[in-house]
C-alpha cells in the first residue's frame, strides 16, 4: 500500500483503484481488511479518492464477509463462466468436483444482504455454447456483468479445447444480443460485451498497462500485468516502482493503437485500442500489429451501439 501511494503521491494523481485477486483472496480475507484499511487512511491522508474491488471465484463467501465488504465500500466481482456444467468445466474445485452451486449460493447470499456483485464471465471454447442462457440468468437477477475473452498463457497453452473460432463466437454473440434486446438492463452495455473493448469513450491503449498500473505478488515484487505476472521489473521498496514500470522496454508493450499496422485506417480504432497486447504477441510474435480478434470487434462493435442506442431510449423517460 505504501509503495502504491508513494508513486500516486509522485505522480500527482488523485485517485487510487485497488483490485484485491488472487489465486483467490477472499482465502486471506482478515489480511484484505487490514490492507484496506490502511490504504483508506493513506488515501485520507493524501486526499485522494479509493476505489476498491475484490476479484473472487464466488466460493466459501459468509454473511460476515458480505458485511464487512460493505463497511469497507468494497465492491465485489464474481467469476460465473456459464450455468451447471458450463460453469464447472472450467472452474472445478481442488477435488474435482463442480464449483457453480456454491458460487450461485454466494450470489444469492449476497443479493439477500443489499450486495449486487458484478459478474465477470470468461468466455472460451469450453462455455461458449451455455452463454446465451448464462446471460438470461444475470439479467433475471438483474446483475452488472462483463464478458471477457480468454487468453492464452503458458499454463493453459496445453488446453486447446479453451480457445475459440472468430464464427462460433460471433454467431453466439448474435444470440447473446437478441436476449439483451428483449431484456434491457439499466447500466451501459458499451464496455460489458467484448473483451477490453470499452465503446463509452475514445483511448489509445485498451488498457493502463505500462502507464498508470501495477501488479504486486504476494512477495511484494512488481510486474506490468497480471497476465504476466512472473516477470517483474522492480518490488515495492523502489522510490517510485511506476516510473520503473513506465521506463521499462522489455516484457510487454502496451502500445497507442496508432503505432499499430492494420488499426490507422479503421474507424473503431480509437474505441478497441488494438486489443489486448500480449493476446497480439502471443499469436503474432509482435505488439505492433492489430488484434487477431479485428474481425470480431469489427462486426459487433455497431450491434453493440444498436443495442446502447435501445437501451437510452428505453430508460430516458425514467431518468
Amino acid at each position: 500500500m505504501e509503495a502504491v501511494f508513494r508513486s500516486a503521491v509522485i505522480h500527482r494523481f488523485s485517485g487510487v483503484k485497488l483490485k484485491y485477486a488472487g489465486g483467490e483472496p477472499t482465502l486471506q480475507f482478515p489480511l484484505i481488511g487490514d490492507l484496506h484499511r490502511q490504504a483508506q487512511a493513506l488515501a485520507g491522508r493524501h486526499g485522494m479518492v479509493l476505489d476498491g474491488v475484490i476479484l473472487s471465484n464466488g466460493v466459501g463467501l459468509t454473511p460476515l464477509m458480505i458485511e464487512t465488504l460493505q463497511a469497507l465500500e468494497l465492491r465485489l466481482t464474481i467469476s460465473l463462466d456459464g450455468l451447471e456444467g458450463f460453469h464447472d468445466c472450467q472452474r472445478p474445485l481442488a477435488n474435482g468436483q463442480g464449483s457453480f452451486a456454491e458460487v450461485s449460493r454466494s450470489i444469492d447470499l449476497c443479493l439477500k444482504h443489499g450486495l449486487s456483485p458484478t459478474i465477470s464471465v470468461t468466455v472460451s471454447g469450453r462455455n461458449l455454447a451455455g452463454l446465451p442462457d448464462l446471460i438470461q440468468w444475470i439479467l433475471d437477477r438483474d446483475l452488472p456483468f462483463s464478458l471477457e475473452f480468454y487468453r492464452e498463457t503458458d499454463l493453459s497453452a496445453n488446453f486447446t479445447d479453451l480457445a475459440f473460432e472468430a464464427e462460433p463466437l460471433i454467431g453466439t454473440m448474435h444470440r447473446v444480443f437478441q436476449i439483451l434486446e428483449a431484456n434491457l438492463p439499466r447500466h451501459s452495455l458499451c464496455a460489458s460485451l467484448v473483451d477490453r473493448a470499452n465503446l463509452g469513450n475514445p483511448h489509445l491503449r485498451p488498457c493502463a498497462v505500462g502507464s498508470n498500473y501495477l501488479v504486486i505478488d504476494h512477495r511484494g515484487r512488481i510486474a506490468k500485468c497480471q497476465m504476466d505476472i512472473q516477470s517483474t521489473i522492480t518490488d515495492i521498496h523502489d522510490p517510485d516502482p511506476l516510473r520503473r514500470i513506465q521506463e521499462d522496454r522489455s516484457g510487454i508493450q502496451n502500445l497507442s493503437v496508432d503505432e499499430k499496422q492494420g488499426c490507422c485506417d479503421c474507424e473503431w480504432r480509437y474505441w478497441c485500442a488494438g486489443g489486448c497486447p500480449l493476446v497480439t504477441y502471443r499469436t503474432t510474435g509482435r505488439y505492433d500489429v492489430k488484434s487477431p480478434n479485428c474481425k470480431i470487434y469489427r462486426t459487433l462493435f455497431p450491434e453493440i451501439m444498436r443495442l446502447e442506442g435501445l437501451r437510452l431510449l428505453k430508460y430516458a423517460d425514467r431518468v
